[in-house]
């Protein structure tokens, strides 16, 4: 089968190995495309150091649609042909390997597995390009969950990408009344006001000021700000979190789902007068499946719109190089 190896910074091995085989309680499934997760950029440009789980010398990818092509005797309500989502946190086994899955390879061995555990099956009415996009997915809804949304609410997501994207529209779905993404791309915010979202510029606009005219205004410990009751980091960029301790709304909370290695400044006298809350938000659960699947097949957003490029497997280095560039791409996936 073909398959992917990571061997370090900039370098990706694309070669044979042997296809796995399913044994009784297994299965085997042929991967039909794969999207580009930011870890996988991150490891890429940076090496494997960046806190980020991929090992050297191994398969790697973790967001995929797969078609199972063989089934173990033991396996029960699984088929050969059914389209399927591999849930990386349970697929090989080991929650420690669910950025190894190995989505950039051509097949995957799933041990043990059990229907709604280890894979999910994928309706009809989902794509298969918007089923890649599932696990992304999952993790910007588990941020936008951890928020503990109320209807009617406002709500600030910084990152323009795949999962600020995603916990965006989750936080619709979960009765937000509006939401701004902010990001400094002006390609994917254009993006992201496609899908209906207000969306700012805060490397060029004042934030504050556009918070204001899209929410109104609310009190602060510090005085006047704008009335939007959840932030959340998708960023990942210096300064987000003392942005939010500056301009957050009495009883505002912010959820922080961006990866970044290393301690970041919190205030903790300005959280407590500010009556803030600060979310960490890891992963992703099934009830986060069950809500995916629900938006895709609502067809209420246009999923698809964000994959902005599409490559053959062959082309596997050059689809991540094209991912990085943040001003000329957002979603790339991978076909088989």
């Amino acid at each position: 089968m073909r398959a992917a190896i990571y061997n370090g910074q900039k370098n990706i091995l694309l070669t044979e190995l042997e296809t796995p085989k399913a044994r009784d309680n297994d299965i085997v499934v042929r991967n039909l495309y794969a999207s580009i997760c930011g870890t996988d950029v991150a490891v890429y440009q940076d090496g494997p150091n960046t806190g980020h789980r991929i090992t050297i010398g191994g398969e790697f990818g973790h967001e995929m649609v797969s078609e199972v092509v063989q089934v173990g005797k033991n396996v029960k309500d699984i088929r050969v042909g059914d389209r399927v989502y591999p849930y990386p946190r349970l697929a090989k086994g080991d929650p420690k390997r669910a950025g190894t899955v190995g989505g950039f390879s051509e097949y995957v061995l799933i041990p043990n597995v059990e229907l709604g555990k280890q894979v999910y099956a994928v309706p009809e009415a989902i794509s298969s390009k918007a089923a890649c996009l599932i696990e992304p997915f999952t993790v910007g809804c588990r941020a936008a969950r951890r928020s503990f949304p109320r209807d009617g609410e406002n709500a600030i997501v910084f990152g323009a990408g795949t999962i600020g994207i995603a916990a965006a529209i989750a936080l619709r779905y979960f009765g937000c009344k509006k939401v701004m993404i902010c990001d400094h791309s002006d390609f994917r915010l254009e993006k992201a006001k496609g899908l209906g979202f207000a969306v700012c510029n805060n490397s060029t606009d004042d934030l504050r000021q556009a918070a204001v005219r899209e929410f109104g205004e609310a009190f602060s410990a510090l005085g006047t700000t704008a009335d939007v009751d959840i932030y959340i980091d998708a960023a990942g960029a210096d300064g987000l979190i003392e942005l939010y301790q500056s301009m957050g709304k009495v009883d505002s909370r912010m959820v922080v789902v961006a990866v970044k290695a290393g301690p970041r400044l919190i205030d903790v006298l300005a959280m407590t007068y500010g009556q803030h809350a600060l979310i960490g938000s890891g992963g992703y659960f099934p009830e986060d499946v069950r809500d995916v699947m629900n938006i895709m097949e609502s067809k209420k957003w246009d999923i698809e719109s964000i994959i902005t490029h599409e490559y053959p497997w062959e082309q596997l280095p050059q689809a991540i190089e094209t991912a990085s560039r943040v001003d000329e791409a957002l979603n790339v996936i991978v076909k088989y």
